[in-house]
């Protein structure tokens, strides 16, 4: 369950575990004052094993591809300013 921070009018900020689908809270189980949900900065996602970048997915015959016309283009690379 994710954590959601609010501030409380008078008590302060405040952290709360609650389902994605649960209503936000309207009142601080404190005191009864009403609350406001924040919007966190730290989120702590952690991305493992593969499938999380472009390179992952793609099919050999892209890779092939991309290859061949990195061999091409390495010649134009060197050229100087004057195109020689």
């Amino acid at each position: 369950m994710p954590t959601y921070e609010y501030k409380c009018e008078k008590c302060g900020q405040f952290e709360e575990f609650q389902r994605m689908s649960d209503e936000p809270l309207s009142r601080c189980p404190k005191c009864g004052s009403p609350v406001r949900r924040l919007i966190s900065k730290n989120v702590g996602i952690i991305f493992k094993g593969s499938g999380f970048y472009v390179t992952d997915h793609r099919s050999e015959d892209y890779k092939q591809k991309a290859r061949s016309d990195n061999k091409g283009t390495s010649s134009v690379n060197s050229l100087d300013a004057t195109g020689s």
